[in-house]
């Protein structure tokens, strides 16, 4: 018996942290709202769309927010708040389907193919889940329906905010085709000044070369590019991904010499290990074995040194030991600065993975 047609919903929050600030504290409705610290070494996490008419984004340093909008409320995220917020709205999500993706706190993928609401359309699952958003957290979230994510998560971008896009299986192509190809995902700038430099400037033009020509210019990811320009995309919607990295960063106020970073890197190797301890309560079976310390250099340039010790790290002091260690790996000139540094836990296995391997690891102890 053939598959059914995929149903698919991108749900995204609008503006999700400012928002939420700004219901929370109702001096701040129809302000321009910046949520970031402030000082010239912190980003901006989140900007309201009375900030977005003045060009401040998310990502954007936080002093050229403050320029380009001088009279914003800079509001300190508080992402316990927002954690909880996103919690309740994937109650909401799950009262429909339990195929549930989760991108960020703020958007996630839904497959509505077979609902458990009852509900007869995606289009009406869609709406049901942004009325209750609006109703039960007093937020609004825009959302797009479409046979697969590729096509869902485009969609959910034309009525923002507040607003619900569908698009039906034939009407795939005819909605994709005068888009600018830079909406592809994975087509940055370069690659979409490589496109321009061969006449393509829209998903139809790039619909107009043939599959063989776009991989042999582009490899792999040509023959990717021909599935997109015709909205073919296979991923289903993965409820459950397995963590793959634990970690933990901070920015200086000042730069630091290496030798100055042991202190920030304990700090930092805490915050990791308690976030890895509350994950081995949700999943005790998969225990990290690699232990990663990244920094960035006052010019911006970032490096990653990591080490699979023969032993994994079963406690905080371990991995501090490591992390600190892991300086010895870094062979930049002693008097070069950092701006950043973070510490991370990654190489999740499965207890099989370790049991076949036992001269390479050590069992934790039962309690």
């Amino acid at each position: 018996m053939p598959a059914l047609p995929r149903k698919i919903i991108h749900v995204d929050m609008d503006a999700f942290y400012a928002s939420v600030e700004q219901r929370d504290d109702p001096s701040l409705r129809g302000r321009p709202v910046v949520v970031a610290w402030r000082g010239n070494r912190s980003v901006v996490c989140a900007a309201s769309y009375e900030a977005r008419t003045y060009g401040v984004r998310s990502a954007m340093p936080a002093v050229r927010a403050e320029r380009l909008c001088p009279h914003a409320v800079f509001v300190p995220p508080d992402f316990v708040r927002y954690k909880a917020v996103s919690r309740h709205v994937r109650e909401i999500f799950a009262r429909h389907t339990d195929r549930i993706e989760p991108l960020s706190l703020d958007e996630a993928y839904l497959d509505v193919t077979a609902p458990k609401s009852g509900l007869p359309t995606a289009t009406e699952i869609a709406e049901a889940i942004r009325a209750a958003i609006r109703e039960e957290c007093q937020l609004t979230a825009s959302a797009g329906v479409g046979p697969n994510k590729f096509i869902a998560k485009i969609a959910s971008d034309f009525n923002k905010p507040d607003g619900l896009f569908v698009v039906r299986p034939h009407q795939v192509e005819a909605f994709l085709a005068p888009l600018p190809v830079g909406r592809l995902p994975g087509v940055g700038k370069v690659m979409e000044a490589r496109l321009a430099g061969l006449g393509i400037a829209t998903v139809g033009d790039l619909r107009g070369f043939e599959r063989d020509d776009l991989e042999r210019r582009f490899g792999r990811w040509g023959r990717r590019l021909h599935e997109l320009s015709f909205g073919i995309d296979e991923h289903p919607v993965v409820s459950e991904r397995p963590t793959l990295q634990i970690s933990a960063e901070d920015t200086f106020a000042t730069d630091l010499l290496l030798d100055a970073l042991a202190p920030h890197i304990a700090r930092l190797a805490e915050k990791t290990w308690s976030a890895y301890e509350r994950e081995l309560v949700q999943a005790p079976e998969r225990l990290a074995r690699t232990v990663v310390l990244k920094l960035k250099t006052s010019d911006f340039q970032i490096l990653t040194r990591s080490v699979t010790p023969p032993e994994r790290p079963t406690t905080l002091a371990q991995l501090i030991d490591i992390a600190c260690g892991l300086r010895e790996r870094v062979t930049l000139a002693s008097r070069t600065r950092y701006r950043l540094v973070g510490v991370a836990l990654s190489g999740f296995t499965e207890p099989h993975t370790i049991d076949a391997q036992p001269q390479l690891f050590t069992q934790p102890h039962a309690d």
